[in-house]
């Protein structure tokens, strides 16, 4: 039998063989930190390809395929160069499968041509997927050596029904291995980093998604989130994301870790270049009507009526509530600075905006982390015992930085997991009711609309800086409470602007520690700084348009 050594540099070898050789670029040298005009300096696309990727608007890319303006190959081309150059700077992919992607583009433009109708709602776009969602015929890893040669049967659910719309898979993006990782690095690819700063982080765990659209190497991807990770990779890489409610999208057939563990489920939802491609994802995959397919899945179409703002004024005033900390770690500077100017902003374009107070977040989080690690290390081992790989315990390898909250952890009994799980459950109580409380604190006789929050208390950080329970804290607490949340860029590390504050009676060891991180603004230098807005379970549609009230403010 082969090392598990042996098995991954094979593994990365193919990779290396699926590449075109003549979309091989000459890569800048390592001390090039911003990577984000390489496509462009590089020569390899032609104009009409520049023009193609520089379209960040999904509904432009699709109403110019469905009028013929550019053909599917013409579209699929361009976007699987650019990803190629993509991966070549920030090692963002995994399965490269461009020959059938292109095989399917040519028949998709053969149907437009000979019936003058598009396929479906998503007729002729490409779309990148998550190590994590099965394809047919192809290897699904998930950043683990051991599964390796392990050949997906069938489609998971979603990859049918994004097919079904007429879309084109051509790649996928890379993982941390067992996903519970809010950053990307694995014993069979390695670590993909932030296209604007290669010093820092792309976030996880889908951060193969969010440096490759980021490098407009997609303009819509599909990531997974069971503690932020859609919204972290889209923050740490200034795009859009959102975390659906549980069973809103549909998950069968994916690739994951901790399956059974149905207290604080991962999710499947969308990163995308632009706010319409979020929205394009959540209706044309509902409008396959998933329940039928997936049996978790509830049987709610997209509302328009619910996009309209129909039970929040009509979206003519909103009330947004601000989170300016958790109570745990307070954030840096430029997220503070974010957190302003999206106040500003709202109030200069009419809207009300309230503070809103973290509520027992510790706990939620304390349940969180009891409920994830209550089977130990029994989940990772049965993978990983197969090969003998190591199961990463850090993010840096030898460095003791960023250690996984799983390590050392003892399996709990089944009653002691019930006592915890009915703990949260009261929590999620206590945190609606105080959310429908606040309609005694604004001017609009309803609750708060929505609550806007850091999505983690800092930019994207050095390698393996980032841990859940105190970096992602910001997004985690509402995986817990199970509430939708879309993030949004709002501006950039300024070292000027951004000068580290005085130091403050620090909340909790963890803040001390994340105050000092803090203590170089240069090192995060050109990093994305983003925000997230949060509605209440099975609000997509509203989620979506408020955060289009709140990003058409911004950019006033």
């Amino acid at each position: 039998m082969s090392t598990w050594q042996e098995i991954a540099a094979d593994k990365r070898a193919r990779q290396t063989e699926s590449i075109p050789k003549d979309w091989l670029i000459a890569k800048p040298p390592d001390d090039v930190l911003d990577v984000t005009t390489v496509p462009e300096d590089s020569g390899l696309l032609s104009d009409l390809e520049l023009e193609i990727t520089s379209v960040v608007d999904v509904s432009v890319l699709l109403n110019n395929l469905a009028t013929g303006k550019w053909s599917s190959v013409a579209v699929v081309t361009a976007f699987a160069k650019r990803a190629i150059i993509a991966h070549q700077v920030t090692n963002c992919l995994t399965e490269i499968f461009i020959d059938k992607a292109l095989e399917r583009a040519a028949w998709l433009d053969e149907q437009l041509k000979t019936t003058g109708k598009v396929v479906g709602p998503l007729h002729g776009l490409p779309v990148s997927l998550k190590d994590q969602i099965s394809l047919q015929g192809l290897e699904t890893i998930m950043g683990y050596v051991s599964w390796v040669g392990r050949i997906a049967e069938k489609n998971a659910v979603l990859a049918d029904i994004l097919i079904d719309c007429g879309a084109v898979p051509y790649v996928r993006t890379n993982v941390p291995q067992t996903l519970m990782w809010p950053e990307t690095y694995n014993l069979v690819f390695g670590r993909t980093v932030n296209p604007r700063n290669r010093t820092l982080t792309s976030g996880g765990s889908s951060g193969g998604e969010g440096a490759l659209i980021a490098m407009h190497g997609s303009v819509l991807g599909v990531g997974s989130d069971i503690g932020g990770s859609i919204r972290i990779p889209a923050a740490m890489n200034g795009i859009y994301g959102l975390r659906p409610t549980c069973n809103r999208v549909p998950y069968s057939g994916a690739a994951n870790s901790l399956e059974g563990q149905d207290s604080i489920r991962s999710v499947l939802g969308p990163l995308s270049s632009s706010l319409n491609g979020v929205k394009t994802f959540m209706k044309a995959v509902l409008s396959k009507k998933p329940w039928l397919l997936d049996p978790l899945v509830v049987r709610k179409p997209w509302s328009e009526e619910e996009y309209s703002l129909v039970d929040h004024g009509g979206g003519k005033k909103l009330c947004f509530a601000i989170l300016w900390d958790n109570g745990i770690v307070k954030p840096h500077p430029p997220v503070k600075r974010a957190l302003e100017m999206t106040k500003a902003a709202l109030l200069k374009a009419g809207h009300e905006v309230v503070d809103w107070k973290s509520y027992k977040y510790a706990e939620i989080i304390e349940c969180t982390r009891d409920i994830w690690t209550a089977a130990g290390l029994e989940d990772y081992q049965a993978v990983t015992s197969q090969l003998g790989e190591p199961i990463l315990e850090s993010m840096l390898g030898a460095e003791a930085e960023a250690t996984a909250e799983y390590v050392g952890q003892e399996s709990i009994s089944a009653f002691r997991l019930f006592q915890i799980q009915k703990k949260l459950l009261a929590l999620r109580k206590e945190s609606l009711d105080l959310w429908q409380a606040t309609q005694s604190q604004t001017s609009t006789g309803r609750p708060v609309d929505a609550i806007i929050s850091p999505v983690a208390a800092h930019a994207p950080t050095p390698h393996g800086k980032y841990t859940y329970f105190r970096s992602a804290a910001y997004t985690l607490v509402f995986n817990a409470l199970d509430y939708p949340a879309c993030v949004f860029p709002v501006t950039a590390v300024d070292p000027q602007l951004d000068m580290p504050s005085p130091a403050h009676a620090f909340l909790s060891e963890d803040d001390k520690l994340m105050y000092e991180l803090y203590d170089d603004p240069s090192t995060f230098k050109n990093a994305p700084v983003a925000l997230q807005l949060v509605g209440r379970g099975l609000e997509e549609e509203a989620v979506v348009a408020m955060t289009e009230i709140v990003d058409a403010a911004l950019k006033v």
